[in-house]
């Protein structure tokens, strides 16, 4: 059973600009023609037409170059990208234990009416797993590994307006530490976990059964369903999450992730 006949639901068309992102930002070094970037458009209904303009604007937007023999790479751009995308391989080793401080995050000098700085904010606060407390003060437990300069500068990398204050905090009264420990919807995230293990398990059975072609297709939209949930994920502290759950959703995905690129290496025709 393809994806997009599960459960009679439809499976969204994956956007050209970033399936082609996504897989050759997977692993290091990966080239891709354009004629093995048509098959794999083909293979999710999108046109070659579509296909290459798309190769033409994301090189024109460095995010792609081309290198010998007509074959595309990341480009300076594309590697941040996927440098970002990817970050979630290593995202638990990055964690410590809670000592009850927060990284907090002051945004009251942004213009209100910049809306692209606004939404530019609003995905590096999201991508670090801050959530407002009141007004242009944002919040997440300081249950992070790197000092507060360094995650100050990953946020203005991510596209936090320099304007902002980022800063440790500390000894908040006891009812701003339980409103503030309230803002994440925890039952949720832990369900989320909890379904991701159900969907992996499920789609390695049926990828069994399955043509090269229709098992690269499973394995990138399960896949991709997967890496949202981890790369938006606020990688929150017991006891606020239950910690293990997540650790063991994001070993499955690895494993999964791990089994796509050989699929997708044999599709391409990549040598490793």
């Amino acid at each position: 059973m393809l994806p997009e006949q599960r459960s009679g639901k439809t499976t969204v068309k994956p956007v050209a600009r970033h399936l082609l992102m996504k897989l050759l930002g997977s692993r290091p070094g990966i080239k891709m023609d354009a004629a093995s970037a048509v098959r794999v458009g083909a293979l999710f209904g999108i046109s070659e037409n579509n296909i290459r303009v798309t190769l033409t604007r994301l090189q024109s937007a460095n995010l792609l170059k081309l290198v010998e023999r007509g074959y595309y790479q990341l480009g300076k751009e594309g590697e941040q990208f996927a440098a970002e995308i990817s970050s979630w391989h290593t995202a638990e080793s990055r964690l410590c234990e809670w000592r009850g401080d927060w990284i907090t995050v002051l945004t009251s000098a942004l213009a209100k009416s910049d809306r692209k700085a606004i939404r530019a904010q609003d995905r590096a606060l999201k991508l670090l797993g801050l959530k407002k407390l009141s007004a242009d003060f944002y919040v997440r437990p300081n249950n992070l590994n790197d000092s507060v300069d360094t995650i100050r500068e990953r946020l203005y990398l991510l596209g936090l307006d320099k304007s902002a204050i980022v800063f440790n905090g500390s000894d908040f009264a006891k009812a701003t530490v339980k409103k503030a420990s309230g803002l994440w919807q925890t039952k949720a995230l832990e369900t989320s976990y909890e379904e991701g293990l159900i969907e992996l398990a499920r789609s390695r059975k049926r990828i069994d059964g399955l043509s090269l072609d229709d098992a690269a297709k499973e394995y990138y939209v399960v896949g991709d369903n997967a890496l949202k949930r981890l790369v938006f994920d606020p990688l929150l502290p017991a006891p606020l999450v239950n910690v293990e759950l997540r650790q063991a959703f994001r070993a499955k995905v690895e494993e999964y992730d791990k089994a796509g690129t050989e699929v997708w290496y044999e599709f391409l025709n990549i040598n490793k």
